[in-house]
């Protein structure tokens, strides 16, 4: 088993040492003057070192037992959501984390992402290339990702249950849908999403005041602050409008490592998990932003072609499953920071700080590489 890892593919492990080493940095950083969180270089360490030993198990683990096992998975990623609703956390709002012995805690939405890439390949493969059908493949694809969607969403997280969706969508196109599904389906996506806005716009107090009932009613100011930015109070619009002025203050060059001034004032909430690119914007300005983007456009490149060379259909379904779900991480990530996407709990993968999220990454990510290692005839699992 071990003889595979010499198929690795070493530009990947490459990419991961440097997330490793920008993430050290820019979590310190962030965290040296921060009134209740203190992250020391030795724990971020230790994190990624269990991280990348979680990259090399998945490496050697062949996918394809996964997507036997996929059902019982998936009841798995099912019932622990149930159960955090119940007898989780609630972190910042959402009840959506396990307390764990030493002061940890574990997510199960993060896991439920690659349960689903893991699921929804078992149900496209059945199909062995052939045009999907909408009785037989597509609904039942939309049916699985349906419930853990409306699990996450009432914790209330609308981050992550925006990434179930996107990983559907992602892998119905690659699952080899047909043309007119995909043209029906945008016409009505466009025309809904039309509707949508007006009735948002319209029944606006009515809706604030429903949500406002159930506790949700956060996702609206978060809306209000991406569409009508003008209309909200400067409370509302705090994050947002910090992260834009303190990247726009880093320049071309930056104003230099440990000297970011508004992250350091604590002006940038969470500027150690969800807002790390204001520590990249700032602290290493546009240079050091495009730097850290094209690493990004590296990994996923370096994925595509793992995909592309896949010679199994069920590889290259799991692999363009994990780039959906990482492409728009990043750029809903990055979006929310400079305005141009609502603001979202949204990590960046593999810089921000956060143990379950940089586990599931490295487990998303040695999953790929798995794909890569085990290139033999595929078995008949359907």
């Amino acid at each position: 088993m071990l003889a595979k890892l010499k198929n690795i593919d070493i530009p990947i492990v490459v990419i991961l040492i440097a997330f490793m080493v920008i993430s050290t940095m820019l979590v310190y950083s962030a965290s040296i003057d921060h009134p209740k969180i203190n992250v020391s270089i030795t724990k971020i360490l230790v994190l990624y070192g269990v991280g990348l030993a979680a990259f090399v198990a998945s490496s050697l683990f062949d996918y394809r037992v996964l997507i036997r096992i996929a059902p019982y998975l998936y009841g798995i990623g099912i019932f622990s959501l149930v159960a955090v609703y119940f007898f989780g956390t609630k972190i910042h709002g959402a009840r959506g984390w396990f307390e764990l012995p030493g002061g940890l805690t574990f997510q199960p939405a993060e896991l439920v992402k690659l349960i689903l890439i893991v699921a929804v390949t078992a149900l496209l493969a059945r199909r062995k290339g052939d045009l999907l059908q909408i009785k037989n493949d597509i609904i039942p694809v939309f049916a699985a990702v349906l419930l853990p969607f409306i699990l996450v969403l009432i914790q209330p997280d609308l981050g992550n249950a925006i990434i179930f969706v996107i990983i559907l969508l992602g892998m119905i196109w690659i699952g080899n849908i047909k043309y007119s599904h995909v043209l029906l389906s945008t016409v009505v996506l466009i025309g809904a999403g039309f509707l949508l806005l007006t009735l948002y716009k319209y029944f606006h107090q009515s809706l604030f005041d429903l949500l406002k009932g159930y506790g949700f009613s956060h996702w609206m100011d978060r809306i209000d602050t991406f569409l009508y930015p003008q209309d909200v109070s400067a409370d509302d619009n705090y994050q947002v409008r910090n992260a834009v002025r303190a990247i726009g203050s880093g320049g071309l060059e930056g104003e230099g490592f440990l000297k970011g001034t508004s992250v350091h004032s604590n002006f940038i909430p969470f500027a150690y998990s969800d807002s790390i690119f204001v520590v990249v914007g700032e602290e290493f300005g546009f240079r050091g932003s495009a730097v850290l983007l094209l690493i990004y456009f590296l990994l996923i490149y370096r994925m595509i072609l793992i995909s592309i060379q896949s010679t199994q259909l069920s590889g290259a379904y799991i692999v363009v499953g994990v780039v959906s779900m990482f492409v728009f991480q990043i750029f809903e990530n990055v979006g929310m920071m400079i305005g141009i996407m609502p603001l979202t709990g949204i990590t960046l993968p593999f810089v921000s700080y956060g143990g379950t999220s940089l586990l599931i990454n490295m487990l998303s990510l040695g999953l790929v590489m798995s794909v890569r290692l085990h290139q033999e005839r595929e078995p008949e699992f359907f």
